[in-house]
């Protein structure tokens, strides 16, 4: 089950498709990687897909859905499987086919699932959830599936503000999932056991849990002005949903096997969550509001953790996830054992969320052992007036200090967050932000043109289950101008500054404190063809404001009015634990620029510790063991030795571009215990080189890679340990030692046969081609089409049958052609017949 990935058994109707060679990245929809877990359907009880509403490299890049695949597979009677949103060009060709969407492990269309979970981590994914549904065959709304249908769930932190998309889910997770995502599980198995199909039934019994929203059985009246009149229960003893809480995260099974994408996705590097929660109170996020009360994970448990996995996966980057990473109690010792036990092996150590108040240069030395990763910094604000107001506590000179210490310890660029549209601010608090960006850039030193700092502008959204949910979100005009007035500012310096789109946090505001009357405009929006609203290039701002426009519901009434205190909220229903008595009292001290104490400090009373069960994990007193065992590595050292491997690329594996085969070797040699040699520098680089990058779409039987290890291995064991890690369609057939002065073998002549369908080629258009000097084929590149000769780049070309030519490739110093691109033009074929080719390299020459 948790064997290397194998090729070529799941998506078989898909992946053997002619046309699928021609779809983007389709490395996104093999499924089968490593450690990915396929059990029989028939030897199990219960199935659940795990439905992500974005693509494979975002979703795979969510360690929540790790952790849940990983947690739910651990049972032998129920197995998990994962389906993520085709893009556009898959999703027409899946309708035009009339094909369903499937999962990535058994090829299994979603509606045959007993379980179909979907992960909402934003509301811009919403169009995306109606797009899966579509594409299973499965109907949208709860009310209108039968018995026969799967139950349709979802988790996530958008859940909190569920009623614009309550109408579409039977049950909803409020909180942590790891328990709860089971006990859902349990209740179908027993339902099934039971041979009951009777859906009520079975939400009935799941009411009571902590953590489940069933959405149907709660009745929402309105006022004629628009707002909630009543949130009616309709099963006693139901009438306020309770977050789930995990009260200790060292207690739920992490993932240290974690699935290793073909794919490059967003955060490609194993990450561990070595705390849950925020103690600083941000008054602006959501996120430390719900995910209260924090809970660190020990620091013996995160070492190990992080020894296993690495192994496990072959990464060469850690990530330390935590709403606060330096917030971590001994994040400076954990650091240094991590990078004692790790920076041998060249692994990279980030902390994608630091805050600058808990910035140190112990912890800088430890983070840039190996490899400087991106340093991010989040001020929020250009002063400390309006950071007082949002409870961010840092002060002007603790900015420029900080920033200070950065570039003084090496690095080159730093990234800065900022808001506009902020409660109660003005237009200086815009210059504000202006002026401390030049401030940071101008530590930077003079030399060089380059950018020295990225600031990044989004609108602030006001979100639910935060002291800043009763506040108007600033006019989308009024978004757009005041970004605009940053980037003028910002002009003619070192400073690159990007933003989100404004009409992106427009669609956001909306749903981030909407009610069920969303749900219509929702289907509107999606029937006008909206999808993917959170790619920039996808969104369609005219097809929503036609979809506000047919269901006559009024966007302005979501964001732009400030709500009155005993205004019934629409998710006054769902308790994330923290009292609407403490929200109110941190937006009166918000305006009156009071700051509130981490609760590190003091306990808030903020309402989520009842201090029995539930209380602050923390892990306050722990320092690096007296003595510490040294990696074998760094006790011996050794000649390097350079090694030249044969291997072959077929069957799927086809499908992996040139970046992706080499990470796949690159984490294949790491698991199985053979150390790469690494360049020098800044940015150290293992020392692999492949003799040419394959087009992808074509196999080949003799692909050539040169390694070189650190230290001296038989050729026969590196063989078997390498082909052990290697997937299905990538074997390495040979392995010699070579001089370590041997330069990479350039190559010479690729030999490969070509196969056509459907059609029989002619004998005279080889002939004509090989009697000619001059053969014009028609290149497109990235400046345009421009003519090459295809005549010097051929040795050999005939039919080997009438629908099959052996062609040899010459490769030479000037411009080269694919073997589609040779054949195309020496055949004249149609774009639509290039299409179906399949092309295989059967040998090479190397000078």
């Amino acid at each position: 089950m948790h064997a290397p990935g194998k090729f070529g058994i799941a998506n078989m109707s898909v992946l053997d498709q002619h046309w699928f060679s021609n779809i983007s990245r389709p490395s996104r929809y093999l499924g089968n990687e490593i450690n990915s877990i396929r059990k029989d359907p028939a030897r199990t009880e219960i199935s659940i897909a795990l439905a992500f509403p974005d693509v494979y490299e975002v979703g795979m890049s969510h360690l929540g859905l790790k952790i849940l695949y990983h947690i739910l597979n651990r049972n032998e009677w129920l197995v998990a499987e994962r389906a993520f949103a085709p893009w556009v060009d898959l999703e027409k060709e899946l309708r035009r086919r009339k094909i369903s969407l499937t999962t990535l492990e058994s090829d299994r269309p979603l509606a045959d699932f007993d379980i179909v979970g979907f992960s909402l981590q934003h509301e811009l994914s919403y169009t995306n959830v109606l797009n899966m549904l579509d594409l299973s065959g499965i109907p949208f709304l709860a009310s209108q599936r039968s018995n026969e249908d799967p139950l349709i769930i979802a988790g996530g932190p958008a859940c909190f503000s569920p009623e614009p998309v309550a109408e579409f889910f039977d049950v909803m997770v409020i909180g942590d999932g790891e328990e709860t995502a089971l006990e859902i599980c349990r209740a179908v198995r027993e339902s099934k056991c039971q041979n009951t199909r009777d859906k009520r039934e079975l939400l009935s019994q799941l009411c009571h849990k902590k953590g489940i929203y069933v959405p149907s059985f709660f009745s929402v009246s309105y006022r004629p002005e628009g707002t909630i009149d009543t949130i009616t229960p309709l099963v006693p003893g139901y009438s306020l949903v309770e977050k789930a809480i995990l009260p200790d995260i060292d207690y739920s099974p992490f993932p240290e096997r974690q699935v290793v994408p073909f794919a490059e996705v967003v955060h490609d590097r194993l990450a561990i969550e070595i705390s849950r929660g925020c103690t600083r109170g941000c008054r602006f996020c959501q996120a430390g509001m719900i995910y209260r009360p924090v809970r660190e994970r020990s620091p013996e448990s995160i070492l190990k953790k992080a020894e296993n996995a690495l192994r496990l996966t072959g990464y060469q980057d850690l990530s330390l996830l935590s709403l606060s990473s330096g917030d971590y109690s001994c994040i400076v010792p954990l650091l240094r054992a991590l990078m004692d036990r790790q920076s041998s092996d060249k692994v990279a150590l980030s902390l994608p969320s630091l805050r600058i108040d808990s910035m140190n240069v112990s912890l800088m030395e430890q983070i840039k052992r190996v490899r400087k990763t991106g340093f991010t910094l989040a001020p929020e604000a250009g002063n400390d007036r309006l950071r007082r107001i949002i409870n961010k506590g840092l002060t002007q000179e603790e900015i420029l200090e900080t920033a200070r210490a950065v570039y003084g310890a090496g690095w080159n660029l730093i990234k800065l967050y900022f808001m506009v549209g902020l409660p109660l601010e003005e237009e200086k608090d815009l210059m504000d932000i202006i002026g401390l960006a030049r401030q940071i850039t101008d530590l930077a030193g003079k030399k060089g043109k380059r950018y020295k700092l990225n600031v990044s502008v989004s609108t602030f959204v006001p979100k639910s289950h935060t002291p800043f949910m009763w506040f108007p979100q600033i006019t989308l005009n009024e978004s757009r101008t005041r970004i605009q007035f940053i980037k003028k500012g910002l002009k003619n310096s070192r400073i690159r500054v990007k933003w989100n789109q404004s009409e992106l946090s427009w669609l956001e505001g909306i749903f981030s404190r909407g009610d069920r009357k969303l749900s219509r405009v929702l289907v509107e929006a999606w029937n006008l063809g909206a999808k993917f609203d959170a790619w920039g290039e996808h969104f369609r701002m005219e097809a929503w404001e036609k979809a506000f426009q047919r269901t006559g519901i009024d966007p302005h009434f979501y964001l732009h009015r400030e709500r009155a205190s005993d205004e019934v909220l629409p998710w006054d229903h769902i308790s994330s634990g923290v009292t609407k008595d403490y929200f109110t009292r941190e937006w009166k001290r918000a305006l009156k620029e009071r700051l509130t104490l981490d609760c590190r400090e003091k306990c808030l009373e903020c309402g989520v510790c009842d201090h029995r069960a539930v209380d602050p994990v923390l892990y306050k007193h722990w320092n690096l063991p007296y003595i510490l065992e040294k990696h074998p590595a760094e006790q011996v050292i050794t000649e390097p030795k350079k090694y030249r491997l044969t291997f072959t690329k077929l069957e799927n594996a086809r499908y992996l571009g040139h970046l992706e085969l080499a990470r796949v070797f690159i984490r294949a040699f790491k698991r199985a215990g053979l150390r790469l040699e690494y360049s020098k520098g800044f940015h150290p680089m293992p020392k692999v080189s492949f003799a040419c990058a394959l087009p992808v779409g074509v196999e080949s039987m003799q692909e050539t890679v040169d390694i070189q290890l650190s230290e001296s291995q038989a050729v026969s064991s590196i063989k078997q340990r390498i082909n052990r890690q290697l997937p299905s369609g990538i074997a390495v057939t040979s392995v010699e030692e070579i001089l370590l002065s041997k330069k990479k073998g350039r190559l010479k002549e690729s030999h490969f046969l070509i196969s056509l369908n459907g059609f029989e080629l002619k004998e005279e258009d080889v002939d004509r081609f090989l009697n000619s000097d001059y053969f014009p084929v028609v290149k497109v590149g990235k400046k345009g089409e421009y003519e090459i000769n295809a005549r010097p780049l051929v040795k050999s070309i005939k039919l080997a049958l009438p629908n099959k030519i052996s062609l040899d490739v010459k490769h030479t110093s000037g411009p080269q052609l694919r073997p589609d691109q040779i054949v195309k033009g020496v055949f004249s074929l149609k774009d639509s017949q290039v299409k179906g080719m399949k092309i295989i390299k059967t040998r090479q020459v190397l000078e």
